[in-house]
């Protein structure tokens, strides 16, 4: 079961991740042509990239991040290099979020929206992607990094938990 959720993760993760990769590049290159000008044109740049969008990209992040999700449980990964790489998961849905802006703002505009730059783009993404597989193949330790915070963040406060929070 680990094995296949596995599989399903890294083929829906990397098809996200080129897929956040192509949209910016997408939209620059296909934004930036004379025929973009014509209402032909203009209609093929915005079903391109409304569909690469709703079709391809979204999905595969959704199947991504479930798969993610359900092999933590399951292979009970609760390590802090897994935390880590949830924060920059979440960039990357924040910039995935930004695309999908973009991609209606330029589609709603008729022309007039006026795309920033790729490499803004792609110089959040890129990291963030590189992040991610730096921390899941290296698995770092960072006990020593733990140990330099405060003692008071390491220790329960020795509240009880809410009733309502409690699953007990």
């Amino acid at each position: 079961m680990i094995a296949l959720l596995k599989a399903v993760h890294i083929g829906a993760l990397a098809l996200w991740c080129a897929g956040l990769i192509l949209l910016p590049v997408l939209m620059h290159v296909h934004g930036r042509r004379a025929e973009m000008r014509t209402q032909a044109g203009f209609s093929e740049f915005r079903w391109l990239t409304h569909f690469s969008y709703t079709c391809v990209v979204s999905p595969t992040a959704v199947v991504a991040v479930t798969a993610g999700t359900a092999l933590i449980f399951a292979a009970q990964v609760f390590d802090v290099w897994m935390m880590l790489k949830l924060v920059a998961v979440a960039g990357m849905v924040v910039m995935h979020a930004l695309l999908g802006h973009m991609i209606v703002k330029v589609g709603e505009g008729h022309g007039q929206f006026r795309l920033p730059r790729v490499g803004l783009a792609l110089l959040a993404i890129v990291p963030l992607i590189g992040t991610v597989l730096w921390l899941v193949l290296a698995k770092p330790d960072f006990e020593d990094l733990i140990a330099l915070l405060p003692e008071m963040l390491l220790e329960p406060r020795g509240n009880t938990i809410p009733a309502r929070l409690d699953p007990l």
